[in-house]
């Protein structure tokens, strides 16, 4: 067994609630909660009826609920059409600089918690637990430098913390490790020109893929032995790295870290949309001369360099368009996910602005991120006066937080879409005292739609 390896499965076999403080308890509900919003808003999403079609196939009592609905089905099918409608919309926390989403584990995690009849207080340390390792794998080594893709990190992590809500001994987890590793680097293609139902999907694979190998371990299958610095292990692909060290008890842990989305969209286009907003206040459209967006080379090249990000086909390639979403921010002085419909990426007024905006890489920016997400929005009005705003970090940045009650109402909003609001109080309540919870059933059980089988 490898180091990395051994390091992870003693620090996740040592792992309970009880080394949690209540503010991270208290987080741990939070990203849940907004987790399952983004879900509950998702659930009509074509991806979405698709990954739960497949799911719905097996019946399977001893197994995990499939959102949505009172069926449950195979754990591992579970998590993949949950985390399809979790990450489909792009609303979920992230970690920026191609860390990708952390709670996208949560799809794995609930899944592998019912299975395994954990209650709501092991619930809550696996998904910290989660959290810690796939942060702790990005600070190491980031996968999209190699061409790889982020969800690397989602398959391990959900891998780790499957195993700890299955009751796996220190080797059982070392080798669920080993088996989420070793068939799990996807290519970051997936996110690459025009995209694909596959980007908001490929995480789940990650989530599903997880909780197989957990499963797997758990029936005494075993992996390779030197999954990280054996030959022709991941460091010969992509080069020596150290594992950070991971939060001692009572933390500070990483999950803290993770920055919660105010927009249904990519997570840097955050700051550039709410600028636009700042702005829109004081100007109409028609006075728009022309619009610089001045940002770290990240954002320039993953949302706005590419010529598909101006003229975007598909709802995948929209909300990873940084001058089309601005283009209509600043049309319809909002924002809202419907820019994604078809109606919108066939509307020659949207594109007309977006072809006024310029997207550019500004080196004091760049080298500010990741420590700060600044970005500077310029616009010059037809009469030739120029409008400033500038931000270091968007509102949901762990360093400009959202309020518990601003929190609130973006699942309420999201949750409407698919529930009344009766259900709507009952899941919040049953979330924020999730620690008191015999398990995730009885949570799962209010997110049933009635359309649902």
């Amino acid at each position: 067994m490898d180091a990395i390896v051994a390091r992870i499965a003693d620090y996740a076999h040592a792992f309970t609630f009880d080394d949690l403080p209540p503010a991270v308890v208290h987080d741990c509900k939070r990203r849940l909660l907004d987790t399952l919003g983004c879900a509950l808003a998702a659930h009509d999403a074509e991806p979405v009826a698709i990954a739960r079609s497949l799911a719905q196939r097996v019946n399977h009592a001893g197994g995990a609920t499939v959102f949505g609905t009172a069926q449950r089905t195979l754990p591992e099918l579970a998590a993949f059409a949950n985390g399809v409608m979790i990450r489909y919309l792009d609303g979920n926390d992230t970690y920026p600089g191609g860390g990708g989403h952390p709670s996208d584990t949560f799809a794995a995690v609930l899944a592998a918690a019912e299975a395994a009849n954990a209650d709501g207080r092991s619930t809550i340390a696996a998904a910290v637990l989660a959290y810690e390792i796939y942060a702790s794998l990005f600070n190491a080594v980031c996968m999209r430098d190699h061409g790889l893709d982020h969800v690397f990190y989602t398959a391990v992590a959900s891998a780790v913390a499957a195993a700890k809500l299955l009751g796996l001994d220190r080797d059982g987890i070392a080798e669920a490790i080993a088996l989420a590793v070793t068939p799990n680097l996807a290519l970051e293609v997936t996110r690459r020109g025009a995209l694909s139902m596959w980007k908001g999907v490929a995480a789940a694979n990650g989530s599903r893929n997880g909780v197989f190998a957990a499963l797997l371990a758990a029936g005494g299958m075993t992996g390779p032995d030197r999954v990280f610095d054996g030959g022709h292990a991941l460091q010969e692909l992509v080069g020596k790295f150290e594992l950070p060290p991971l939060a001692p008890r009572g933390g500070p842990y990483r999950m803290s870290e993770a920055n919660i989305k105010w927009f249904l969209s990519e997570y840097h286009s955050q700051a550039p949309l709410a600028l636009g907003l700042q702005l829109r206040k004081e100007l109409a459209p028609e006075d728009i001369a022309s619009v610089e967006v001045y940002t770290y080379w990240f954002t320039w090249s993953e949302i706005g360099s590419e010529p598909e990000k101006w003229r975007p086909k598909t709802r995948e390639t929209a909300d990873h368009s940084l001058p089309f979403m601005l283009g209509a921010t600043l049309l319809e002085n909002r924002f809202t996910d419907d820019f994604f419909a078809p109606e919108y990426l066939n509307n020659p007024a949207v594109h007309a602005m977006a072809d006024r905006i310029k997207v550019i890489e500004d080196p004091a920016l760049s080298a500010k991120f990741p420590a700060f997400i600044p970005c500077r929005l310029e616009i010059t009005t037809r009469d030739g006066k120029k409008k400033v705003a500038t931000t270091d970090y968007p509102r949901g940045h762990h360093k400009n937080p959202l309020t518990d009650d601003e929190l609130v109402a973006k699942f309420r909003t999201l949750a409407a879409r698919a529930l009344p609001d009766d259900r709507i109080d009952a899941v919040i309540d049953e979330v924020m005292h999730f620690e008191r919870s015999a398990g995730p059933s009885q949570l799962l059980a209010k997110l049933q739609m009635k359309s649902r089988a």
